[in-house]
């Protein structure tokens, strides 16, 4: 498991990160409905070349949850700016992952922050997006958020297990339902979900365009969630290359392949040095 020891406080909402490794800066970003605990056997084969910077995005993992809370797109890409300069970033590589790279993008098209590298994987970032799931919570959210704790548990797990191509370890499903559970965690997941909209991808879609740094685009072959055919449209308008299918991988790269980020990560940084 990764650590997370520090706390920041941005926007009223307290967020918490962690550091590790040793080496130019690299940032990593995870998505939803997960935390950055997707990098727990990634991180390891990056620290004798980068120093890694990962964090809870606003309403997940270990950050604060409560009620009332901003936990949408629209907020995370100013909480990636802030935790940037606490950190004293410029020009670090970027990891991306699901709403992490729609948190990227919207960063550095909307807010200026400008990368080091991206490699950029199963992103929310083309429209349309959002599950058969995702819509009908949106719509009963309350009834969702109060719903006996056994069901909740076994459709977070079910749900889940859709994200891999392969079959999610115990282990994975524990670590990634942890945050979800109990009354302040199943809320906020249902929080989460009601406060997905196209509008924050639909508003920073029309400025994309390449970027003024290495991009790498990555796929799962088998991503149940957003189809690889998004993977080769994003690739094209950010690089004007091909994306990269992954074999024998869906949504959850990080579970089903992380061997294929990780030498991703080393191809796209030893590029660029």
């Amino acid at each position: 498991m990764l650590e997370l020891p520090n706390t920041s406080v941005i926007n009223g909402n307290a967020v918490r990160w962690g550091r590790t490794g040793d080496g130019p800066p690299l940032v990593a970003i995870h998505g939803t409905p997960f935390s950055s605990q997707v990098w727990r056997r990634i991180v390891p084969c990056l620290t004798d070349r980068r120093t890694i910077y990962y964090f809870d995005l606003v309403g997940y993992g270990q950050s604060e949850m409560r009620e009332g809370q901003d936990v949408s797109l629209g907020v995370q890409n100013k909480v990636l700016v802030s935790l940037f300069e606490e950190w004293g970033l410029e020009r670090p590589d970027v990891l991306a992952h699901d709403f992490g790279g729609a948190t990227a993008l919207r960063a550095y098209y909307l807010d200026g922050l400008r990368y080091g590298s991206l490699t950029i994987f199963d992103a929310v970032a083309l429209s349309p997006w959002g599950s058969a799931l995702v819509q009908h919570v949106r719509k009963h959210a309350p009834a969702f958020a109060e719903m006996p704790e056994y069901m909740h548990i076994a459709m977070l797990r079910a749900y889940l297990r859709t994200a891999a191509h392969n079959e999610l370890t115990e282990e994975a499903l524990e670590i990634y339902c942890a945050p979800w559970i109990g009354p302040v965690g199943q809320a906020a997941f249902y929080r989460q979900i009601a406060q997905m909209d196209q509008k924050y991808t639909d508003e920073v879609e029309p400025l994309y365009g390449p970027l003024d740094c290495p991009v790498s685009v990555l796929w799962g072959a088998c991503d149940q969630w957003i189809p690889p055919e998004k993977g080769e449209e994003l690739s094209q308008v950010l690089s004007g290359r091909s994306c990269q299918l992954i074999s024998g991988a869906g949504h959850l790269v990080q579970e089903d392949r992380p061997e294929a980020i990780v030498a991703a990560v080393l191809k796209q940084i030893s590029a660029s040095a």
